[in-house]
């Protein structure tokens, strides 16, 4: 008997096929075959939003084949990725293809491993129904938005913007924050620190109350009349406490804590995250252990972990650091409304370290699995114990604070580096102090402070926000995050987010006509209803109706009141200054994006190309390195001092400095000057100063 297997990804099919017996063949779908049609609505939303599906033209041809295939096979099973969107392409398939929809054909694979694909092979089902209607509606619902909205801001603010149910929500936060931060008045306070000694060892302590309350100091005179009565003080150790302090290590990944771990530990993008996950999801070639899916699948709420592979980590461990390592049952807190199918993100065998397949990935594979393995590993280890001492010391009317401590057991900290750069950064424990004793006072500082505004959102604490507020799901946030920075609604200033000016005005125009479509509790509502959906507790038309029926009211009072005067975005600020006139440049859209002209236009009507700056610094004359796209659409990167790169002042100073390669925030540990990567799949980071040879 000749059996088919379908997946999506190509990478994916060689992976499985090396697990399979020969009878069985294995192709890929490369994603969905069918699609709403980009050029109208497809969805008829006056007859049960009854979507109205079309063949994706470039699909054609694999179509054809897999519709060879299946003549030639005796029986066909449809294992795309375990999730929605795996389901909803198998349920396409199996239409395009005319299979059994009451089949019992669907397998699923947890992980790309021998172990993983045969047991998804000795286990089909039937094709989920539940889960096909929740992505089928997610679907129609941004398509409706998408449809119905764009059209709205074309006519009042520019041509080529869209809006989104997930994304007009994600910069409806970038913009309020930003507003805080706006409206942030800082306050001054004070703080005081006393060098104090006993028997000849020096130590700190914190000014903490003053006549029994918390200590306040809010201006420098407060500051020096505290310093003044401390110079005559008498300080004694009133009380002294012995103590330890557990640190546990966190849980295994989820598909929003690698992103936001990959983020802060390697700035990586969401979108980056998510590219080499996969690839080391579907399999990756190795020297010691050939073609294998290094982690479980990608996409999952849970923290859960099989019995199975909690055992291989004890094994490990006890074999490895010894059994006073091992951290049984650690309950960690689980979140409502997760989808719990499958485990949490963790290696396909806890044996395979990262060091020992090093020379077979690529630098972003490496990181990345290797957090991912550390993270497994140390969730399942003893706790990071320290010794503490803290000590309440008197001065008259005034009471300070001193506190220390040690490791006392290392624990997963010998591990997880995390933890290790923290433990390496304890404070040490304080001299031996008895109650009662007088000490000495060497010196008194004071230092000024002011209460700092909200920070701006990283993509880090962006997934975070929507993720604790049930805004998208994780699966969505690296999308989500791509569209609204290609629509030039944020931008990236550092690592942080900031909202454009056109931003800004297109948050205005919806907040005030969709105030409740783009509000986070009433987004938050429709993933849940998705949700149920997908457990089979909401009829997939109902929860349409729930978005659409308001969504429609708001609609139509928009068009009926936004007035015909087009929204006047606010311009952005230059440095540049104009070489006619001298006048400040300001960035305006145009035709084909962004450009830069005078502020006194039309009186001066001087313009010049935009430079999207990068943060990079050229090494050989000190200009900024810009982003620049060429005459066929490719991204490159050059001096602003080079004629390449559209300045005009600059022009041939720096002709030779223009590179394919992404300038990055990282220096370079030997010559300090700015790092770039390569593109493609084998991408490295280098110096490109001239003489430095820096690679990593």
């Amino acid at each position: 008997m000749k059996n088919l297997v379908i997946v999506e990804s190509p990478a994916k099919a060689k992976t499985i096929e090396k697990y399979l017996k020969k009878n069985y063949v294995v192709v890929a779908s490369s994603g969905h075959v069918r699609d709403l049609p980009k050029s109208r609505l497809g969805v008829d939303v006056g007859n049960n939003f009854v979507p109205k599906y079309t063949i994706i033209k470039a699909k054609k041809e694999i179509i054809k084949t897999l519709k060879e295939k299946v003549k030639q096979c005796d029986k066909v099973f449809l294992a795309t990725d375990p999730d929605r969107e795996g389901e909803s392409i198998a349920w396409h398939v199996a239409h395009v293809l005319k299979l059994d929809l009451g089949a019992e054909n669907r397998v699923e694979f947890n992980e790309i491993t021998a172990k993983g694909v045969k047991l998804g092979i000795a286990n089909p089902h039937k094709i989920n129904l539940d889960l096909v209607n929740a992505q089928q509606a997610r679907r129609i619902l941004d398509r409706i938005v998408g449809y119905k909205l764009s059209p709205l801001l074309w006519r009042k603010v520019r041509r080529g913007l869209s809006a989104g149910r997930v994304q007009s929500v994600a910069v409806k936060i970038i913009v309020d924050r930003e507003r805080q931060i706006r409206a942030f008045v800082p306050v001054e306070h004070w703080s005081i620190e006393a060098t104090l000694d006993s028997k000849g060892n020096q130590f700190n302590a914190k000014l903490s109350t003053v006549s029994g309350e918390k200590a306040e100091v809010p201006s420098l005179a407060d500051a020096e009349k505290i310093l003044s009565d401390l110079q005559r003080a008498s300080f004694v150790v009133e009380e002294v406490k012995l103590g330890t302090q557990k640190r546990v290590a966190p849980p295994c990944f989820n598909t929003s804590t690698l992103q936001q771990e990959a983020y802060n530990r390697l700035s990586f993008s969401s979108k980056r995250t998510m590219k080499v996950a996969q690839e080391l999801y579907e399999g990756v070639s190795t020297r010691e252990f050939g073609l294998i899916g290094l982690v479980t699948y990608i996409r999952t709420d849970s923290l859960r972990v099989s019995d199975d592979a909690k055992m291989a980590a004890y094994d490990y461990i006890a074999g490895r650091y010894g059994k006073d390592y091992l951290g049984y049952e650690k309950k960690f807190k689980k979140k409502q409304n997760i989808q719990d199918a499958h485990e949490a993100i963790r290696p396909t065998d806890v044996n395979i370290r990262p060091e020992e397949i090093k020379v077979s990935l690529t630098a972003d594979q490496y990181k990345l699995y290797k957090i991912i393995w550390e993270r497994f590993v140390a969730c399942h280890m003893a706790d990071l114990i320290y010794d503490t001492v803290s000590a309440k010391i008197s001065a008259g009317e005034y009471g300070f604070v001193a506190t220390g401590r040690a490791v006392k057991f290392a624990g997963f900290s010998i591990l997880h580096k995390e933890a290790a750069a923290e433990e390496g950064e304890a404070v040490k424990l304080l001299p031996p102090l008895e109650t009662g004793e007088r000490l000495g006072l060497r010196e008194l500082e004071k230092a000024q402070h002011f209460t700092q505004p909200p920070a701006r959102f990283t993509e880090a604490s962006l997934i975070k926000m929507m993720e604790e507020n049930g805004i998208g799901r994780p699966s969505t946030y690296a999308p989500t995050i791509s569209t609204i920075l290609a629509r030039e609604y944020v931008e990236r200033e550092g690592r942080s987010f900031k909202p454009t000016g056109l931003g800004e005005g297109v948050n205005g125009l919806l907040t005030e006509y969709f105030g409740g479509i783009v509000d986070e509790r009433f987004t938050a509502g429709m993933e849940s209803d998705l949700d149920s959906v997908s457990a089979g507790e909401l009829d997939m038309t109902t929860a349409l109706h729930h978005f659409y029926d308001d969504f429609v009211v708001a609609l139509d009072f928009a068009e009926l009141h936004i007035d015909h005067t087009k929204i006047i975005i606010p311009e952005e600020q230059t440095d540049e200054i104009c070489d006619v006139c001298g006048a400040r440049m300001v960035v305006k859209f145009g035709r084909f994006g962004k450009f830069l002209s005078c502020e006194k236009y039309p009186d001066c009507s001087n313009k010049k190309r935009y430079n999207k700056p990068t943060g990079g610094i050229c090494s050989k004359c000190g200009g900024k390195i810009v982003q620049r796209r060429s005459k066929t659409g490719k991204i490159y990167y050059a001096c602003e001092n080079n004629s390449a790169a559209g300045s005009q002042a600059g022009a041939g100073l720096c002709p030779n400095f223009i590179t394919w390669h992404q300038p990055i925030t990282d220096r370079c540990p030997i010559c300090n000057a700015t790092l770039f990567r390569t593109k493609g799949r084998k991408s490295v980071v280098m110096c490109l100063a001239e003489g430095c040879d820096y690679k990593e």
